[in-house]
């Protein structure tokens, strides 16, 4: 038994963010029902092909669901949704703004038909204010939400490699609708979350927010080092390889200039008592810094900080995390059956209990004829909803 199982969660939703939220949903044994355009389906099926003929969002964001195809515009695709939704427990949709009122789907009509339904919708600005019918990909988000104010290098601003914004307005749907279906246990009664990405990012942002508080300067574009802690970021080995080095605390620095520089002076040396001072002088520390590293190899220097014991990590690229050795350690790659064949998936963090739920990516409408079983329809009706284009 899951924690899940039980609930069943009809998704509206394309992209990342809706996807990326159902699919935790799923993984903690929630039946999920994607409904999709009939045809080409949720539009990031098409992002690429890199994942063995897939596309590499959808792999990662679709395990675990069932797809239905279902043109909503139709009179009896609608139909078929509103069948759904009235043996769901939850209800995701993160479609345009204002999409899901026209078509008689918000969040009041919704509730006002089926009390116990949880509601979430997932937009870029939420619902009401000036931005609520703006256009909202995850790029636009991360530079309204500054996060590209502080990320890249003095001379450039740059974003994040993965999709931030989607991903945080994921997470907070997903724990919003763990603590909805909670509140549904005590009170009986469903409620409607209102989850925005720019909020969600802007609440990742609590730091750089409050270090400009009251007109305050930001914290400085520093590429991959820390903008206000030093030493704390790269630093290239002899070998080329870089180390990624972090030291929090007056206590790893002493052992840092005793051990690792071979400088017990700089350890009370007044420029660099400190952090804020150290972060202050980072121009003279620095070479200093590099100059021991360039001595060592990238394990060499990783094996001693490890022993003194200050922080650090190697750079990894996106090839080596496939087989990072913690990974494997722990078990954490399994096998998820797609459309083109089995694909490696990593096991959902946090849960000890139950085997992870490792279903497949669903083909597009791969369970419509299911589903509409399900739901009562014969085999005929099913045939003329398909011949009129309904599903």
């Amino acid at each position: 038994m899951r924690p899940l199982s039980g609930v069943t969660v009809v998704a509206l939703e394309q992209a990342v963010a809706g996807p990326y939220a159902t699919r935790q949903l799923a993984d903690l044994g929630a039946r999920v029902i994607k409904v999709e355009r009939p045809g080409g389906g949720d539009f990031a099926r098409a992002y690429d092909s890199r994942a063995g003929g897939m596309s590499s969002h959808f792999v990662w964001a679709n395990r675990g669901k069932e797809s239905l195809t279902c043109d909503l515009k139709h009179p009896r695709g609608m139909a078929v949704l509103r069948a759904l939704l009235e043996r769901a427990d939850v209800f995701v949709q993160n479609l345009a703004p204002g999409a899901t009122r026209r078509l008689g789907l918000d969040a009041a009509s919704l509730r006002e038909a089926w009390p116990r339904l949880i509601v979430c919708d997932i937009s870029g600005y939420g619902q009401g204010g000036p931005y609520e019918t703006a256009k909202a990909y995850d790029l636009l988000v991360q530079s309204e939400a500054g996060l590209l104010s502080v990320t890249g290098t003095p001379e450039q601003m740059a974003k994040a490699g993965i999709a931030v914004s989607d991903i945080a307005g994921g997470m907070y749907a997903y724990s919003s609708v763990l603590a909805a279906l909670l509140e549904r246990g005590r009170t009986g009664e469903g409620s409607h979350l209102d989850v925005s990405l720019f909020e969600a990012t802007v609440e990742w942002m609590g730091f750089p927010l409050y270090y400009a508080y009251d007109g305050a300067a930001p914290p400085p574009r520093a590429g991959a080092a820390h903008a206000t802690i030093y030493p704390y970021g790269p630093f290239t080995a002899g070998d080329g390889k870089t180390v990624m080095l972090s030291v929090q605390n007056e206590r790893e620095w002493q052992g840092f200039c005793t051990r690792f520089l071979g400088r017990p002076d700089l350890a009370e040396h007044p420029d660099f008592r400190g952090n804020a001072q150290r972060d202050r002088h980072r121009d003279t520390l620095g070479p200093l810094i590099a100059a021991r590293f360039a001595e060592l190899t990238g394990d060499e220097a990783v094996a001693l900080l490890a022993r003194i014991p200050v922080a650090s990590a190697r750079v990894n690229s996106v090839h080596e995390v496939w087989r990072h050795p913690q990974l494997a350690a722990r078990q954490r790659w399994h096998r998820v059956g797609t459309p083109v064949g089995p694909l490696p998936a990593l096991a959902p963090p946090g849960p000890t209990g139950a085997a992870p739920r490792m279903d497949p990516v669903p083909d597009v409408g791969e369970h419509t004829d299911a589903v509409l079983a399900e739901l009562g329809f014969s085999a005929e009706e099913i045939t003329g909803l398909r011949q009129e284009g309904a599903v």
